[in-house]
C-alpha cells in the first residue's frame, strides 16, 4: 500500500528543505517507497479533519491503510522499521542508531528551534541580543561536542542510518546561521548528507511544490 504523507500547500521556508516533511520524504527515498503527498492549506492544517490525523494540527502525517502517524521522528522510525536501509541489522547497532535519532530531536534541535523563535519573533524585544547570544552559545556547546564525537568519521555509527538522516536534517537547520562553518566536520557531515541520491530527490519533490505553488 502506498502511504500518504501531508506537508505545507505554501511552505514558509521557500522551499529550502526545512520543514518537516522533508525528513519522511527523505527516508522513503532512501528505502525506496513510492509515497503520495497531500498539500494542505494553513487553514486546513488547523481544521478538524486534519486534526484527526494531528492533534496539534501540523504537518507531517502519514497515512497507510488505517494507520495514522504524526511527529517526524516518529514516522522515520516507523519506515526504518518496516524497510530496509536505515537500521543496521545487528541489535546492538540497532539501538545505538535508535539512540541517535532521539539524540538529534530531543538534544540537539531545542537549542537550534530557539534560535529561529530569537530571530524571527523576538527582534522587538529589549532582550534580544542577550538571549540571541546566550542561544547561540548553547548551539556552540551541543555543535562542539557533536564535533568531538564525529572526528573524521563519515557517519555516526559505521554504516549511514535513520540517526544520521535527522542529524543532518536538524543541523541544516542553522543555514545562513554561519553557526555550522565553524565545526568544518560537521559541514562536511551535512555536506555528505545532501549528496546523497535519496536527499537530492526528495529535495527536488519538495521544492517543486514551493515552485508550483509561486507560480500560482
Amino acid at each position: 500500500m502506498t502511504p500518504t504523507i501531508t506537508a505545507f500547500e505554501r511552505s514558509p521556508d521557500r522551499g529550502r528543505g526545512l520543514a518537516r516533511d522533508m525528513r519522511v520524504r527523505w527516508a522513503l527515498e532512501e528505502v525506496d517507497q513510492l509515497y503520495d503527498v497531500r498539500l494542505l492549506s494553513f487553514d486546513e492544517m488547523k481544521g478538524p479533519p486534519h486534526r484527526a490525523c494531528h492533534p496539534f494540527g501540523q504537518i507531517p502525517t502519514y497515512e497507510e491503510g488505517d494507520l495514522v502517524l504524526f511527529e517526524s521522528g516518529a514516522i522515520v522510525f516507523h519506515i526504518a522499521e518496516r524497510h530496509a536501509g536505515l537500521l543496521p541489522d545487528d541489535a546492538n547497532a540497532r539501538a545505538r542508531a535508535v539512540t541517535w535519532m532521539f539524540a538529534a530531536l530531543n538534544t540537539v534541535e531545542p537549542p537550534i528551534v530557539d534560535l529561529a523563535i530569537v530571530t524571527l519573533l523576538e527582534r522587538d524585544k529589549t532582550w534580544y541580543e542577550q538571549r540571541l547570544a546566550m542561544v547561540k552559545d548553547r548551539i556552540r556547546g551541543r555543535l562542539g561536542e557533536l564535533s568531538k564525537y564525529l572526528g573524521d568519521a563519515d557517519w555516526l555509527d559505521g554504516a549511514f542510518s535513520a540517526g544520521d538522516l535527522l542529524m543532518v536534517s536538524v543541523l541544516l537547520r542553522l543555514g545562513a546561521s554561519g553557526l555550522l562553518d565553524e565545526y568544518p566536520n560537521l559541514s562536511a557531515y551535512v555536506a555528505r548528507g545532501e549528496a546523497r541520491p535519496a536527499y537530492k530527490r526528495a529535495f527536488a519533490a519538495q521544492l517543486a511544490v514551493f515552485t508550483a505553488a509561486a507560480g500560482g
